[in-house]
């Protein structure tokens, strides 16, 4: 056919589009709310007493494929747990420069520690405040946890604590000015 009318029709898309009504979103006034299921900025989860369920294992750091993620594993003592486990994420960091959010360290982690949240504000202008710590990253206490290091709660060693995370029984509330799913009162106190 006519060849040297092919850019005519490429440009009569770009007219239509031209008249059509633009879907204008009044950000940072009006947030539209994300999927369910959006992968959003990292929280760490603790167990009902208040143990963090993070165990220092490094799969999420092995399993990220940016690089984006530091740990250092120490060991629990009797005196001195903060996870239920042999040991605890005693320094846990996330390169928010590197990470392209994509849940393969959701995936990796055995213990359910590590969860994406539906807040997708982790924007700054300083770098250094886009390295975010464990402390950042961790659930806050609810009024009825315990602040760690403390002994075991919930069981009289780890396998209790697994058995009542795989009954759905350890749910965590999500991190303050997040939003999703949370676990019903009932869950919690289970």
């Amino acid at each position: 056919m006519l060849d040297f009318l092919n850019p005519v029709k490429g440009f009569g898309v770009t007219f239509r589009e031209m008249f059509k009504k633009v879907d204008t979103v009044m950000y940072p006034e009006e947030k539209r709310p994300t999927a369910p299921r959006y992968h959003g900025h990292h929280q760490l989860n603790r167990w009902p007493d208040g143990l963090e369920k993070c165990i220092g294992c490094e799969l999420c750091a092995w399993a990220c494929p940016a690089d984006a993620i530091y740990v250092e594993g120490r060991d629990n003592t009797p005196e001195e747990r903060f996870s239920p486990g042999e040991r605890y994420g005693h320094v846990y960091q996330i390169n928010y420069l590197r990470c392209i959010l994509c849940g393969l360290c959701i995936e990796a982690c055995p213990t359910r520690a590590l969860t994406m949240t539906n807040e997708y504000e982790i924007a700054d202008d300083n770098r250094e405040k886009l390295i975010w710590t464990k402390e950042q990253l961790l659930v806050p206490l609810l009024p009825d946890m315990e602040v760690p290091p403390h002994p075991m709660r919930l069981g009289k060693d780890e396998k209790d604590y697994y058995r009542l995370g795989g009954a759905g029984i350890a749910a965590t509330p999500r991190a303050p000015g997040t939003s999703g799913p949370v676990a019903s009162d009932s869950e919690v106190a289970e």
